[in-house]
């Protein structure tokens, strides 16, 4: 039967970064430490083939045969479909009183593991194959040279027989052998890191791939029960969809007067301020406007915890769990020291793409960064995060809790200029009390209030107060009083 022109890999992610796949009958290279997932990739490589009717062989010269059925069930696999031959050691190796090291040369030991495995794929006559690992064939060549010559033969063999293989290194050589790097038309690199804190985080990066476009640089994945999940760095320009930027307002006439009218539809808003000035109260308004359009929402959760926040939210007159048990918004809990940025990227594009979210809110940044290396690759996944919602028709809500409560106060990130409309929260002392002071510093999107407005959180949500045109000062947390009166909201008014 005629097989497709490219060998999916069966991991979505990867084959979306190589553009589809393997090219068939060629060479390709999939190293990485031991534990990095070569093995799991290589399964699934095999698996995928199988499940297309094609015939596919898996040659170990490091697992046992055992070990490797032992694997695939951890995952919940099945390696019914796949050959796996096991190539052993010849038995006079093993037995210490037939061992003749003069004449059984690393020559013979390298001509019988290479008849071993062209024997097995004359046998079983497959379109996929799965060498595991070149460490062993480095080992017996002894030498680049004899390598790099081994290495060729069976790279044309394997082209005789229009065979699509797939070998793996283990990199535990002293020295980094390129050798294979240019011989094989692909080569794929598998990396893991160990953070301080948290989960070990692994990546990918495809290093050379002839006359082929594919996604380059690192690429975030993961090892679950299932197998490797790989999630394709985010590309903000690829991604674009029509749609009308109308205004979107609140349920509060004074919010939206504050923010010239609303905020548009297919932009970015963030909201900083000290802890407990209501920032991610302010987001639940606009997501439940969202909702009582008809539209769908999408929030993401770094700082509180769910039952909490929900609790939290139903004694301000939202009820969020009523929300998500109607489909109508997509509740996640993130785990910064658990969760890479790059499937972090993929959970919203998911609640974009698939479920239909139209407004995202990201609390906080503050844990966003937590999962990231450093300040400088956040501001470049956060934009083009940002940018891939704006280009999608997503209005999307960031808070930042500032370092500080009154005064001169720090973000523990710059992302101001990322967003297109800019709200900030201060707390302020006036008559005894200590008050909540909103104001809009910014918005690219047209005209807006230059004032600085008193609000408070009751069991209505947000209620804001007149601009307060009697006070100066109020930004910085201590005001003085420069009209005749205070524009106050009274308590409990």
């Amino acid at each position: 039967m005629p097989f497709p022109e490219q060998a999916a890999l069966g991991i979505a992610g990867l084959d979306d970064i190589l553009a589809g796949g393997l090219a068939r009958s060629r060479v390709y290279l999939l190293e990485g430490s031991p534990g990095t997932g070569k093995t799991t990739i290589a399964m699934q490589f095999l698996m995928e083939g199988a499940r297309a009717g094609e015939p596919v062989l898996y040659i170990t010269l490091s697992e046992t045969d055992v070990e490797l059925r032992a694997s695939a069930e951890s995952h919940g696999w099945s390696l019914d479909g796949i050959d796996i031959y096991e190539l052993v050691p010849p038995e006079s190796l093993l037995d210490e009183q037939q061992q003749q090291s003069l004449l059984y040369s690393s020559d013979l030991e390298l001509g019988e593991t290479t008849k071993g495995i062209f024997d097995a794929i004359e046998r079983t006559k497959p379109v996929r194959v799965v060498l595991d690992s070149l460490s062993e064939i480095r080992l017996l060549a002894q030498s680049s040279l004899r390598y790099r010559r081994q290495v060729l033969a069976l790279k044309h063999y394997f082209a005789q027989h229009n065979i699509t293989v797939l070998m793996l290194d283990d990199l535990t050589a002293e020295q980094h052998d390129k050798t294979v790097h240019s011989v094989a038309h692909g080569v794929i690199r598998l990396e893991e890191l160990a953070p301080e804190y948290g989960a070990d985080r692994r990546r990918l990066r495809v290093i050379k791939y002839r006359g082929r476009r594919f996604r380059g640089g690192f690429h975030d994945m993961a090892i679950h029960t299932g197998g490797v999940r790989v999630f394709p760095r985010l590309v903000s320009a690829e991604h674009r969809r029509e749609f009308s930027r109308e205004m979107l307002t609140s349920r509060s006439a004074e919010l939206n007067a504050l923010l010239g009218g609303g905020v548009e539809r297919g932009s970015s808003i963030l909201i900083l301020g000290p802890a407990g000035t209501g920032k991610s109260l302010l987001t639940l308004t606009f997501v439940a406007t969202a909702i009582a359009r008809g539209e769908k929402a999408a929030m993401f959760v770094f700082d509180e915890e769910l039952g909490l926040l929900i609790e939290r939210a139903k004694g301000l007159g939202f009820d969020l769990q009523s929300m998500v048990d109607q489909d109508l918004l997509v509740l996640e809990q993130v785990d910064a020291a658990e969760l890479t940025p790059g499937e972090f990227s993929e959970r919203v594009r998911t609640c974009v793409e698939v479920h239909g979210a139209r407004t995202v809110v990201v609390d906080s940044l503050n844990g966003y960064q937590a999962a990231m290396p450093g300040e400088t690759a956040l501001v470049l996944h956060m934009h083009e995060l940002l940018q891939f919602l704006n280009r999608q028709g997503a209005t999307t809500f960031l808070t930042v809790a500032q370092h500080g409560l009154v005064g001169d106060m720090r973000s523990p990130v710059d992302v101001t200029y990322l967003a297109d409309t800019v709200v900030l929260l201060r707390y302020f002392e006036a008559l005894g009390r200590v008050r909540r002071a909103i104001s809009v510093v910014k918005k690219r999107t047209g005209a807006h209030e230059d004032t600085i407005r008193e609000y408070r959180i009751d069991g209505r949500g947000v209620t804001l107060g007149e601009p307060l045109t009697n006070f100066q000062g109020v930004l910085r947390g201590v005001p003085t009083m420069v009209g005749d009166g205070p524009d106050l909201l009274e308590p409990g008014a």
